[in-house]
C-alpha cells in the first residue's frame, strides 16, 4: 500500500493569513475612526440605546447644572461677579444646537476655557477623566433628543456643515 504525504496547502495558508490581516486593519480602522468622533460614536439621536445611556449620564453628571429638564441656571445669559456665566439651557430656548456635535463633544470632555482660550472663564471643568467618549456622546444624543424636530433638523445642518 502507498501512502501519500499530504503537504500544507500554501493557497489555504496564506488566504487565511490575508483573512486575519484584513479582519486586523478592518478593526483598527474602526476603532481609530470612532475615536476620533467621525464615526459609530456619533450624538445619535435617534439611536435608542445611546439616548437611553445619555439619559443616565446627563442625569448624574449634568443635571445638577443644566436643571433636570435641560433648562438651565436662572439669567444665563448673565455672568456673574466673578465673571463666568451661569449653566445654560440645551433645550431648544438655549444655544446648544446652534453648535455643531464634534465641538460640543470637545466642549464637554475638555472644558469650555479649554476650547475657546482666550482666558474664557468657566465654572465648568473638563469631563475627560470622568467620562469616556460614548458616555460624552451620548449626553449629547439625549440631549438633542429632547429637542423640537425642526431644532434637530436646524442642528443637524449646522453639523454637517461644520464637517465639510
Amino acid at each position: 500500500m502507498h501512502m501519500t504525504r499530504t503537504r500544507p496547502r500554501p493557497r489555504a495558508a496564506l488566504l487565511a493569513a490575508i483573512g486575519a490581516a484584513l479582519l486586523a486593519a478592518a478593526v483598527g480602522a474602526y476603532l481609530w475612526y470612532s475615536t476620533r468622533g467621525g464615526g459609530p460614536l456619533r450624538a445619535d439621536a435617534s439611536d435608542l440605546e445611546l439616548v437611553t445611556l445619555g439619559a443616565a449620564v446627563y442625569t448624574e453628571h449634568c443635571a445638577s447644572c443644566h436643571g433636570r429638564n435641560l433648562e438651565g441656571e436662572p439669567d444665563w445669559r448673565r455672568r456673574r461677579p466673578d465673571g463666568t456665566l451661569p449653566a445654560p439651557p440645551h433645550d431648544a430656548t438655549g444655544h446648544t444646537w446652534h453648535h455643531a456635535d464634534e465641538l460640543l463633544f470637545r466642549m464637554t470632555k475638555e472644558g469650555p476655557a479649554a476650547v475657546v482660550g482666550k482666558g474664557y472663564r468657566s465654572t465648568m471643568t473638563g469631563f475627560a477623566g470622568i467620562l469616556d467618549d460614548r458616555e460624552i456622546w451620548a449626553s449629547l444624543a439625549y440631549i438633542k433628543s429632547r429637542w423640537p424636530a425642526e431644532v434637530r433638523k436646524t442642528q443637524a445642518k449646522i453639523d454637517a456643515s461644520a464637517r465639510n
